[in-house]
């Protein structure tokens, strides 16, 4: 009788082990799906609408986020160095170029346009490697079908679209920036061979006056530039 007793309570504790495992393996799937969700629901309701400028993650968020806070890091990651160019590097050329007017400008503002448009270059290999890793990252990542669908949907719109935009703009800002200094420099090295008027100038030679309709024609060829750059300094990456 023992003995039955015996291997009864042996089957009964044998069945509360494998609902203990079954309930703890239920625990660690529902806490992997809430963060997912909750991951999921910031995506849209937050990092879709917050435009280039993404929130950084509150140390609550990241507990409720879990590893995809890891995921979020890429994102934010790149949006820092996108803004940090767009505000740092773009915006002060911009306001330079913006602010010439009348040829008599070219001259004046050529030294700080020279200083403003200094770094052009090296934001844009910034922005290419910057694009680099963040692909490279989120290459490596393992998201369930529905919240990869979320996420290269704000990807897209975090990163691609404005590495798409800044990437090959800001090397036309600056072929722009260098036309405008050249220009300035062309005045300067005239002296007082020429004249400022009514807004316009003048030359005494028409070898003079054709240097400078050169000079006039390759800030054209380059002038969508400032409209482009404007609009992404205004948020239009």
């Amino acid at each position: 009788m023992a003995s039955g007793l015996s291997r009864i309570w042996m089957r009964t504790g044998m069945l509360m082990v494998s609902a203990l495992v079954v309930m703890q393996l239920t625990a660690c799937g529902d806490k992997e799906g809430d963060q997912r969700k909750a991951f999921s629901d910031f995506l849209q309701n937050t990092a879709m609408r917050s435009g280039e400028h993404l929130p950084s993650l509150s140390e609550n968020q990241k507990q409720t986020f879990g590893n995809y806070a890891g995921d979020y890091a890429i994102l934010y990651g790149f949006s820092q160095q996108a803004n940090q160019a767009v505000e740092q590097g773009m915006r002060p050329v911009v306001d330079e170029l913006a602010a010439i007017r009348v040829p008599q400008d070219y001259l004046t503002r050529r030294d700080s346009l020279r200083q403003a448009s200094g770094n052009l270059s090296v934001l844009s290999q910034q922005i290419q490697s910057a694009k680099m890793q963040a692909d490279s990252s989120k290459a490596t990542l393992k998201q369930p079908d529905d919240l990869k669908k979320v996420y290269d949907s704000v990807y897209a719109k975090v990163v691609t679209q404005p590495a798409g935009t800044l990437i090959p703009l800001l090397p036309q800002l600056q072929a722009l920036s260098q036309a405008a200094v050249q220009t300035g420099d062309y005045l300067q090295s005239q002296g007082t061979r020429v004249t400022f008027n009514d807004g316009g100038v003048q030359f005494p030679t028409q070898d003079q006056a054709t240097q400078y309709n050169t000079l006039m024609s390759n800030l054209s060829s380059n002038a969508q530039a400032l409209t482009q750059a404007q609009n992404a300094v205004q948020g239009g990456l």
